[in-house]
């Protein structure tokens, strides 16, 4: 299953008054999990950001007035999205603007049409009713870090987002998928507390005494027809 977290930043919040998208970040899951194949551009809107918009993601003019158009990438953010789940936090908000900018270069059919769209404010308010439900809320109610998200941004809030969601859909709660790293940082205390972190764990084999006596007790076994691991017995010579 493919699936798509996506944040937009905009130039203001009227996506009739003909504001646009400034930023777009995505980040990819395939079976809940990351792939890295993530998306992020900064965008021309053609437009002022209006100051407001400014005090929220602090993305000025200045900043994307050399970015591309959302026409020169259109095929490119349409060929990234087309056929997965979309999760996006208050998707109306988010979808109004990407179907916007589509139909605006030509595009026939709407986002919605080719991909799934999955609403985490939604979700987040049949979980938790009555409760606030915004991202820094999220956050803190599934003890995820957003210390550093001193402004909105899509990609950032799109990372944020992937941890909330998979938190609240009840597996794996982190992005950063470090199990393997976490496993190597054990062993390697592990070893460090018995003194052999450059050198190999030593396997040390039974006795011969200690394997007659298992044999003898396995055979003792056998012989009330209980035992399961007959192959194990001695074989007897005659």
């Amino acid at each position: 299953m493919r699936q798509i977290v996506l944040d937009t930043e905009t130039t203001g919040l009227e996506v009739d008054l003909g504001h646009r998208i400034i930023e777009i970040g995505c980040i990819e899951l395939k079976n809940r999990r990351p792939t890295q194949n993530n998306f992020h551009r900064f965008l021309n809107p053609e437009r002022e950001i209006d100051a407001g918009a400014v005090k929220v993601h602090g993305i000025s003019n200045e900043r994307v007035a050399k970015e591309p158009r959302f026409a020169e990438l259109a095929k490119e953010i349409w060929d990234y999205l087309a056929g997965a789940e979309l999760v996006i936090h208050n998707a109306t908000f988010d979808m109004g603007f990407l179907n916007a900018e589509f139909a605006r270069v030509g595009f026939a059919q709407r986002l919605d049409e080719v991909c799934t769209v999955t609403d985490t404010v939604a979700m987040a308010r049949r979980l938790h009713p009555g409760q606030k439900v915004n991202l820094d809320a999220l956050c803190k109610r599934y003890g995820i870090d957003n210390s550093h998200r001193e402004y909105h941004g899509a990609l950032l809030d799109a990372r944020l987002l992937a941890d909330v969601y998979l938190a609240m859909t009840g597996g794996q709660s982190k992005l950063t998928l470090d199990d393997e790293a976490s496993g190597e940082r054990r062993r390697s205390r592990f070893a460090e507390l018995l003194g052999i972190r450059d050198a190999p764990l030593p396997v040390l084999g039974a006795s011969s005494e200690e394997l007659a006596a298992h044999q003898a007790r396995l055979k003792k076994i056998a012989g009330k027809g209980k035992c399961l691991w007959k192959s194990d017995l001695p074989v007897e010579k005659a």
